[in-house]
């Protein structure tokens, strides 16, 4: 009898439903997961987004070339003898990677927000393990497959003048900066503070909370570390570009 109604109270629920939960109940989420298997969100994550950013390469191309120009217009000051055929070369390899780049970058960044998750949390005493931490950073990514489907409204509706850097299509501070005119560093830092990195920010907090077995505050200090970590990557790119 016990055994019957453990089995009631614990009604087996299908992973489509941890993709509509986990922006409403993701506490939910990382309890009945947490022992579970991370590939499954982080494939759902990255194959959604990469197909969306397939469909949306055309309505996005120029940003993707507004982006190609300042980079190389940076690398022809750093290295004024770069010829203009391998302009043209490097601009080719360029699109034919952002065909794939998306499913190489999005498994890479859960990765990175595992590790550091785990490790943070090392800091806070959190008793998660690491599994735990990768199933909080794959399902806490999930608000990028809506990123996507508003990068490609965007993309779609918005005068091409306006698709003038990727910062341009946030929902942050970043969006009203030109690109063309502030320091490529203070677009690293404050191209952290949008809507969709803060909400992913706060997922990793939650799950931690939940799977670390910590108060929300001390999961809250770890989420701080993982954001901060998570930007270094682009100042740090920055900072060479200066």
């Amino acid at each position: 009898m016990a055994t019957d109604a453990g089995s009631a109270a614990a009604p087996h629920v299908g992973i489509w439903e941890d993709f509509i939960d986990i922006f409403c109940a993701p506490s939910a989420v990382f309890s009945r997961r947490e022992s579970g298997n991370a590939f499954i969100p982080l494939a759902v994550v990255t194959i959604a987004c990469g197909i969306l950013f397939y469909l949306n390469s055309g309505a996005l191309q120029p940003m993707f070339d507004a982006e190609f120009d300042r980079n190389m217009a940076i690398a022809m000051r750093q290295n004024p003898n770069i010829p203009p055929e391998a302009v043209e070369s490097i601009r080719t390899f360029a699109v034919r990677m952002q065909q794939v780049g998306t499913f190489i970058s999005f498994p890479l960044a859960i990765l990175g927000i595992g590790v550091t998750t785990w490790l943070a949390g090392k800091l806070v005493d959190a008793k998660q393990t690491f599994r735990a931490a990768m199933i909080v950073a794959a399902y806490a990514y999930t608000p990028r497959i809506l990123d996507s489907v508003l990068l490609g409204l965007q993309g779609l509706f918005l005068d091409p003048a306006q698709l003038d850097g990727r910062f341009r299509l946030s929902f942050g501070v970043g969006r009203f900066l030109d690109p063309d005119t502030v320091s490529p560093l203070l677009l690293a830092i404050v191209g952290r503070v949008d809507v969709i990195t803060i909400w992913i920010t706060v997922l990793v907090a939650i799950g931690l909370c939940v799977t670390g077995r910590i108060p929300l505050r001390k999961a809250a200090i770890a989420a701080v570390i993982v954001w901060i970590v998570g930007g270094l990557p682009m100042i740090i790119g920055a900072l060479r570009a200066m």
